[in-house]
């Protein structure tokens, strides 16, 4: 403390040097929060002609968490999708702008239009998770990425995560919007997902870390998507559209004389002779797999069916089958990946395709004897 001579001299205008606290490095979060800050000055005077010195006490504070975040899709445009396709997925990023490691809750709603996304959205998705993605190549990877939660991100540090999804069989589905909800939480156990965030209520503690939400409403929903500025969370939303909701699928149906019983080498379409009818799928849109497909085909006035000759599977070109396929039961009792029946009654040949994959072409074959 000062004595009241030198304060008497400090008054009449001696020279006081003042000593501050050291200047730390800083990321663009700014300084860590936890740091301590001190600060202590010092008054040099003179007395007869004597050098002298006075200190104060140490001023000391510790740098509060100054709690931010940015959520964005990653990807421009929606994501395109096709019906019936599983595990679909939209990419976003998640950054740590609060100015310590942090814990982020994740958290997935199906988003509904109300004029403020880009449109008018008709299905959901069915079976709704949100994954982080394990090894930085943007890209969803089942059974890689399968943490739920980010765990003790860096400051200024950001993470990939998807919201993943099942799409509808529904013809008419077109379009549907998701929401992806990120909330701060505590961080300081690894591999443990930490509760969120409570900002501090009251006056500032110097002693305390205390916790005040700096975050904005960054998509400018307001709250009526969920958001609202300075609430230690964020959203952001994606669009899955299906791209193709028709194919390029195209059947063509050749019939060849196999037998006559009276030539082998050019057997003709004579009574008795046994006629081929091959039938190949070809689905032109690459893209895109047909499922289910399903061939019928009512064998023609004067010609009888061979039982047991349905063959499913086989490779076709221009309409000839090159190569047979599987044999299919007449009572469609064959188990498999295809198959197919034959109704005696309707004289109807029926023959199935689970998947046909885009670009894929298969064959099926049934025989006739002509009367």
């Amino acid at each position: 403390m000062l004595t009241k001579e030198s304060q008497r001299l400090l008054l009449s205008g001696v020279a006081v040097a003042a000593t501050i606290g050291t200047a730390q490095a800083q990321s663009t979060t700014g300084t860590a929060a936890g740091t301590s800050i001190s600060n202590t000055a010092t008054a040099s005077f003179t007395v007869n002609g004597a050098a002298q010195t006075a200190s104060s006490n140490t001023a000391t504070f510790v740098v509060d968490r100054k709690v931010n975040l940015t959520v964005a899709k990653l990807q421009a445009g929606n994501t395109q999708v096709n019906l019936s396709q599983t595990g679909a997925a939209a990419a976003f990023s998640v950054t740590n702008n609060t100015n310590a490691p942090q814990d982020f809750l994740l958290a997935a709603a199906q988003a509904l239009s109300v004029g403020i996304l880009p449109a008018s959205d008709n299905y959901d998705l069915t079976n709704l998770h949100v994954y982080v993605d394990a090894n930085g190549n943007n890209t969803y990877d089942p059974g890689v990425d399968v943490a739920t939660f980010i765990d003790e991100l860096a400051p200024d540090a950001s993470k990939t995560v998807f919201i993943v999804g099942d799409v509808p069989s529904t013809a008419s589905a077109n379009l549907a919007y998701v929401g992806l909800n990120v909330t701060v939480g505590a961080g300081g156990t690894v591999n443990s997902q930490g509760a969120a965030l409570v900002a501090t209520v009251g006056a500032d503690r110097d002693n305390q870390v205390d916790i005040v939400f700096a975050d904005n409403d960054s998509e400018g929903d307001g709250d009526l998507l969920g958001d609202a500025a300075r609430n230690g969370q964020s959203w952001a939303y994606a669009g899955f559209e299906v791209a193709v909701r028709s194919l390029n699928l195209t059947v063509n149906k050749t019939a060849t004389v196999v037998t006559d019983g009276v030539s082998t080498l050019n057997p003709k379409a004579l009574p008795g002779a046994t006629v081929q009818y091959c039938l190949t799928v070809n689905n032109a849109t690459l893209t895109t797999p047909a499922t289910n497909v399903s061939l019928t085909d009512v064998i023609p006035a004067n010609t009888t069916y061979v039982p047991g000759s349905i063959t499913v599977g086989g490779i076709g070109a221009g309409g000839v089958c090159l190569v047979g396929g599987v044999p299919i039961a007449d009572d469609g009792s064959t188990t498999g990946l295809y198959t197919g029946s034959f109704n005696a009654t309707t004289k109807t040949v029926t023959a199935t395709i689970p998947l046909l994959i885009g670009g894929g072409s298969v064959a099926a074959s049934f025989r006739v004897t002509l009367n």
